[in-house]
């Protein structure tokens, strides 16, 4: 799984790389646009161990905000699935909430809490939960008839039995979004470090775009690709796991 993720990203990035290189090219770009192949490999070796550095403590943040994303969801999910005055309330509230663009709630969150750890983790967590909780609400209002059935008619039929019953038999839905949601950590994380922050890969492509440096931005994006997929791999494995425990 492993080789095979990151041999897809290398080249889905090696794609990219010479698409734009070909851009530069074609179009007789200058160097100041578009760096040739040369310096984006000095570059790299220049900036890699910063870099990698940078990667994971920005990783840090996506996968801390990935969990509380998870923990929010379910419980914001289980509340929401039902017909009560209090489950249309939490629809409501988190409708509104991610109605409104990052951008905009970005700088009352870091002028509140400043530019460090918290700021970055409360934006990850508001980017990424949203799915999860679109998926749990979807997957706890839809009734599995046929063992459902079963249950009420033999008069065990819980709530709670309700909730295990479904989320099993939309454990492969539930596992997707989840992998999915991965990828939203991280972006979240690294928009955060973009807008204000003096940690993280988001913060040193901000400085390389104020420097002009496409390079390091080429090499920027490299690592977080990386980082994104053995973290990927590292849910899948997980939501495997989990699957063949429920399984069992």
């Amino acid at each position: 799984m492993l080789h095979n993720r990151m041999a897809q990203f290398l080249l889905l990035y090696g794609v990219a790389l010479t698409g734009l290189l070909g851009l530069k090219y074609g179009l007789g770009l200058s160097d100041y646009i578009i760096p040739p192949f040369l310096e984006i490999y000095r570059t790299g070796l220049d900036v890699t161990p910063r870099y990698v550095a940078h990667v994971l403590n920005t990783l840090s943040i996506a996968i801390l905000g990935h969990a509380i994303s998870l923990v929010l969801a379910f419980a914001m999910g289980m509340l929401a699935a039902g017909k009560s005055a209090i489950a249309a309330l939490v629809k409501t509230a988190a409708y509104h909430v991610q109605s409104y663009p990052i951008v905009a709630v970005a700088p009352i969150i870091f002028i509140l809490l400043g530019d460090g750890l918290l700021s970055r983790l409360i934006i990850s967590v508001l980017i990424c939960y949203f799915p999860l909780l679109l998926t749990v609400m979807g997957v706890l209002s839809e009734p599995i008839e046929d063992i459902e059935h079963f249950y009420r008619m033999t008069g065990h039929i819980s709530w709670g039995l309700q909730v295990r019953v479904r989320m099993f038999e939309n454990i492969g839905n539930l596992t997707t979004v989840a992998v999915g949601s991965a990828t939203m950590a991280m972006v979240g994380t690294i928009v955060s470090e973009f807008i204000a922050s003096n940690a993280g890969i988001g913060y040193s492509i901000r400085v390389a775009l104020y420097q002009s440096d496409m390079a390091k931005i080429i090499i920027a994006l490299l690592w977080i690709g990386i980082a994104t997929s053995l973290y990927l791999i590292l849910v899948e494995w997980i939501g495997n796991l989990i699957h063949r425990r429920m399984a069992a």
